[in-house]
């Protein structure tokens, strides 16, 4: 019988608005090893490797083996704990963002089939392994686990196109968002954002108000924000030069949307995280 181990990882902070990695590890787990019942705060996906398992969520009993994975939602109250005479090793990744709810609502994964099993499952579990590995507590390593992370929830996203409206909706607020997270260093516009997806303006807020519940405009501010607020743990880097990091080319402009969605300004941000750090 191979012994029980686990290996994790859990962030300290997450810094990355649209999809950062909460926690990610491996586990080979005793008999009846079991978690909960209790709830999470962000979404957690476990690939089962070898042996099996059980799920109780939603008033169901689900019965997992090798080879299927299972999606915990956020504020669920779940119950999972392993076989008594096979139990499961497992890998996992928790993680939440504004990114999270339309990429999982592109694969197979619904609160009424919390359980699928991968066309791939060994590249899944390699990319969360990956995950791992990228793990560390520098802004840089927060971007490289979310790297790891976006190319291991591709793996579970269908290769189909979108039918029904509530999958183009979802389509294309994620086909928005990810042009936001490669181009929100640039200044670009709510009409470029509509203009790459393919809609109009007034679509495009219809289809972030009804997937995301909030408008293109506060998205990609606070996107930004976000982006500012890791940056300005930088002392290299001054004020102005984190504006122009995150696509604002006027740094009042930018003290003042930082100010009004953060309540103090970028300066009195920078002593505070710098005081939280020295304690």
């Amino acid at each position: 019988m191979e012994t029980p181990f686990k290996q994790s990882y859990k962030i300290p902070h997450s810094e990355m608005a649209a999809l950062g990695v909460y926690n990610v590890g491996r586990q080979k787990c005793t008999p009846l090893y079991q978690w909960g019942p209790g709830v999470r705060n962000h979404y957690l996906i476990h690939y089962v490797v070898s042996g099996r398992g059980v799920l109780e969520c939603g008033g169901r009993v689900y019965p997992i083996s090798a080879g299927d994975a299972f999606l915990i939602l956020p504020d669920t109250a779940i119950t999972y704990y392993a076989d008594e005479t096979d139990p499961w090793e497992y890998v996992w990744v928790g993680f939440a963002g504004t990114d999270a709810q339309p990429i999982l609502q592109c694969t197979d994964f619904t609160p009424e089939a919390p359980v699928q099993r991968p066309k791939d499952g060994g590249a899944f579990c390699r990319a969360i392994l990956r995950i791992y590995q990228a793990r560390g507590a520098s802004f840089g390593h927060a971007v490289r686990m979310t790297g790891e992370l976006y190319s291991a929830l591709s793996l579970l996203m269908k290769k189909e196109q979108p039918r029904k409206a509530e999958d183009a909706a979802s389509g294309y607020v994620l086909k928005a968002v990810t042009y936001i997270a490669h181009h929100y260093a640039l200044p670009i516009s709510i009409t470029d954002i509509a203009s790459y997806v393919g809609i109009d303006r007034s679509h495009l807020y219809s289809v972030f108000k009804h997937v995301l519940g909030t408008s293109p405009k506060d998205y990609l501010t606070g996107f930004r924000i976000a982006k500012a607020c890791a940056l300005l743990g930088e002392p290299a880097l001054s004020v102005a030069a984190v504006a122009n990091s995150v696509g604002f080319e006027n740094n009042l402009y930018f003290s003042k949307v930082f100010r009004k969605r953060m309540g103090i300004t970028p300066s009195e941000y920078r002593r505070s995280a710098k005081d939280a750090g020295a304690q």
